[in-house]
């Protein structure tokens, strides 16, 4: 049985006033294009397909809500990647600008790569989460990839750059490295 009984998809949202109403728990997952973020999503609420999943970076290009038992999920679009209509990326901005002023986001998990590392853009999204408010965790994903020696190297420069400003774990969904400790975090969140 999973974890997560009550998963489905609510709505895509293109503007803020079509977010649902700012009321209960939010979590977002955000990071670059193409780091794993709707297959994490999918790995922890344990459905295939919940979350759009595609090898092209840039897909996600709306914030996409799930009701998750009594919270909800947001689904940002990737950054770092210049994919999509050019007046599509530019109101992703104003967007998810809009999303951090809601009193619901309650955390952000933020989807990194394990082969990149944490990167400048990584940290800007860690400060616009504003650490002091809200708590994120990083999910270091494709874990797989790496040999024991290169993920235990890889989390090891992840803690050092994130200092106390998030959690960090090595992940993957292929694997199910870090699920089980991912889900758990997602649980807590909700339940605050």
């Amino acid at each position: 049985m999973s974890r997560f009984p009550n998963v489905e998809f609510m709505l895509s949202a293109a503007a803020p006033a079509q977010f649902p109403l700012d009321t209960g728990v939010e979590i977002a997952f955000a990071g670059r294009s193409n780091a794993g973020k709707s297959t994490a999503i999918n790995a922890i609420v344990a459905r295939n397909g919940l979350a759009r999943t595609s090898k092209t970076p840039g897909r996600t290009r709306l914030l996409n809500f799930f009701s998750v038992d009594a919270g909800r999920i947001v689904d940002l679009p990737g950054y770092g990647y210049a994919g999509g209509p050019r007046e599509e990326r530019e109101a992703w901005g104003p967007l998810i600008d809009a999303l951090r002023l809601r009193e619901s986001l309650q955390g952000l998990f933020l989807v990194v790569d394990s082969r990149r590392g944490v990167g400048e853009f990584d940290l800007q999204l860690i400060d616009w989460a504003d650490p002091a408010v809200r708590q994120v965790h990083v999910l270091l994903s494709k874990a797989d990839k790496l040999t024991r020696s290169e993920g235990a190297k890889a989390l090891r420069e992840a803690q050092g750059a994130l200092g106390n400003t998030a959690t960090v774990q090595l992940f993957s969904a292929l694997r199910r490295t870090g699920v089980e400790e991912a889900q758990q975090k997602l649980a807590d969140w909700l339940a605050t």
